[in-house]
């Protein structure tokens, strides 16, 4: 007799899941069980466990954010449970339909203080847009039913808490009495169109507008085209939200890349410039690099009706997915036939890449460039190419020097920014495109919280992929250098060793052990051939770049409060003062001379 266990396996398999990421544990053992035993008759779920929950939940959320189905995460009663919640969050925060099934001791314990009981539903009530405890069999189909349909139309979390003994129980179809609910294992759409009044305001705004710039999110996932030939017809510029970098094609040439800290002049310069702005997608949380109120029209469209004007003072919102509202308000656009917004738009772009390629360059005495390492890396990307990067240094760098291609996929933490996801990224990734090449780029902070872990899960499950090939580059500056910029830059305060001292590891050295490529970078001519050697080895490569920790994240443009606060916090006794000096002066002196020559070229034609 089939068990509320084996129901719920089959009824997720309905829901088009084929893989989930697991770890086992007493309060979630009978279901374990049945897993194990639909595999072993071929009719069962991919289990892929790493080496911790959290990990799980992360990897969950990632095989979300590159594949478009839904990700699902499982874990034991309380302690497991509670490791989810920060991959969870995750989700939560960048709008990922994530299905998680806890454990929960025996109905009976409930309330009364037993060995891991807690109170699961309220745990879970934040992070999640539905949490239902399932307690009989009858219930079990319209708890898997909801959680899922939630998880898809809503683009949040959802969790499933199955106690050990209803695990076990018989499963009981759904019959047609009071109190029982019948459910289907089929999604709400969600492509939804705004009314035709909207649309028609919408492709007024953009019609009357000079200077068009497009502001695209990873909210128009899946809408590449659609924003492409609006932009056409409209003569704007497009701005790519971090998350949404992989939306528009890097040979786009009026695609200026990201904005803010981690993000181009020309996209700077595009919001300050700009008459009307359309928001694709996107909630880009920091306002201070949006445009000045009343300087441009703005028109937003979000899946997520909450995150409608709560940027920028726009005057249209549409509720609707980027892709349906793009198709109808098409045809209602004017083809522009001035293009010097869009051309000049592009002519920045130009200079601003031979900028990032000089900052590459410059020869740093206390270490690697990181910048060398992601410009020598993003040359040599092969087609199809999935990046991951870390909520660091390597987040900043990835910006500003990763370009992805078509056909490219790229992704991070992002309103969450948690340290250490470019790790289950990256596997969540290779699990789902095991033929194509991935590259994980993270911190040696980040590497030493779980990362290092998870080159075990990769010696697992290596010889299931396609290809084998996998690259981790670490970025080993013995300190969390990101948090000591912050410090800086943000606080006035200088770096205090105590808390941002990164132990030294080899770690080429433990890849090795684990049977891995292990390749060190120690001088910047090194990098090039680091990488190709990376790229030809039909293996797990980890390449251990030891570079500076004090190359400064400039941003693209300087406030005075930057400026001041760096000083100030170096006068107060910054123990890397001399270094972060130099290092700045050296990246503040190339910014100089590549701006003084493209303004020199502006001038000349």
């Amino acid at each position: 007799m089939p068990t509320v266990s084996d129901f719920i396996i089959d009824r997720v398999q309905e829901w088009g899941v084929s893989r989930v990421f697991g770890y086992p544990g007493d309060g979630i053992g009978e279901f374990d069980g049945a897993l194990g035993r639909a595999e072993k008759a071929g009719e069962g779920l991919e289990y892929i466990r790493p080496t911790h929950e959290e990990l799980c939940s992360l990897m969950a959320t990632a095989h979300a954010k590159f594949t478009g189905e839904v990700g699902v995460c499982i874990a034991t009663s309380s302690p497991g449970a509670f490791h989810l919640m920060n991959g969870l969050y995750d989700a939560q925060m960048d709008n990922q339909p994530v299905v998680a099934i806890v454990g929960q001791q025996g109905l009976a314990s409930a309330g009364t203080a037993t060995l891991q009981e807690n109170n699961l539903e309220r745990v879970f009530a934040d992070v999640a847009a539905y949490v239902q405890t399932v307690t009989t069999p009858q219930q079990a189909q319209v708890v898997v039913d909801t959680a899922f349909r939630t998880a898809i139309a809503r683009r949040q979390p959802t969790v499933i808490v199955l106690p050990h003994d209803v695990q076990a129980l018989d499963a009981e179809a759904p019959q047609p009495e009071h109190w029982v609910s019948r459910s289907s294992a089929k999604p709400a759409s969600i492509e939804i169109t705004p009314p035709a009044d909207e649309i028609a305001r919408m492709a007024k705004i953009i019609n009357e507008g000079e200077r068009v710039t497009f502001f695209v999110g990873a909210g128009a996932q899946g809408a590449t085209a659609e924003v492409l030939e609006a932009a056409r017809l409209a003569g704007a510029g497009i701005i790519t939200a971090l998350r949404g970098k992989d939306v528009i094609s890097s040979d786009v040439a009026h695609h200026t890349q990201q904005l803010g800290l981690l993000g181009s002049l020309p996209s700077l310069h595009q919001m300050q410039r700009c008459d009307t702005l359309v928001m694709l997608g996107t909630n880009y949380p920091y306002g201070e690099f949006m445009p000045e109120t009343g300087q441009a029209r703005a028109v937003q469209v979000d899946l997520r009706p909450e995150h409608l004007g709560t940027r920028y003072p726009t005057e249209l919102n549409l509720w609707g997915d980027v892709a349906s509202t793009l198709r109808a308000v098409i045809p209602q656009l004017t083809e522009k036939t001035d293009l010097s917004w869009q051309e000049k738009v592009a002519e920045e772009m130009v200079g601003w890449e031979r900028e990032m390629q000089a900052q590459a360059m410059v020869d740093y005495s206390d270490g690697v460039n990181p910048r060398r390492v992601f410009y020598e890396l993003n040359e040599r990307l092969p087609h199809g190419a999935i990046v991951t990067a870390d909520a660091g240094t390597s987040a900043d760098w990835y910006g500003h020097h990763i370009r992805l291609r078509e056909g490219m996929r790229g992704d991070l933490s992002g309103r969450l920014a948690t340290m250490m996801a470019a790790m289950p990224y990256a596997l969540a990734a290779k699990f789902a495109y095991s033929d194509r090449t991935v590259v994980c780029t993270i911190g040696d902070g980040a590497f030493q919280m779980l990362g290092m872990n998870e080159l075990i899960t990769i010696k697992k499950y290596m010889h299931q992929w396609q290809s084998p090939q996998l690259i981790i580059v670490v970025l080993h500056n013995d300190d969390l250098a990101q948090v000591s910029w912050e410090m800086r830059t943000e606080d006035a305060n200088p770096l205090w060793e105590g808390s941002q001292n990164v132990e030294s590891v080899d770690y080429a050295g433990w890849a090795e052990l684990v049977g891995f490529q292990g390749i060190r970078v120690k001088s910047d001519d090194e990098a090039a051939p680091a990488m190709e050697a990376a790229l030809a080895h039909r293996g797990v490569t980890l390449i251990d770049a030891y570079v500076s920790k004090n190359v400064p994240p400039l941003p693209p443009h300087i406030t005075a409060e930057f400026a001041k606060n760096t000083g100030m916090a170096l006068l107060k006794g910054d123990p890397s003062a001399v270094n972060v000096i130099r290092d700045s002066a050296e990246a503040l002196a190339t910014q100089t001379a590549e701006r003084v020559k493209g303004a020199l070229h502006i001038g000349d034609r």
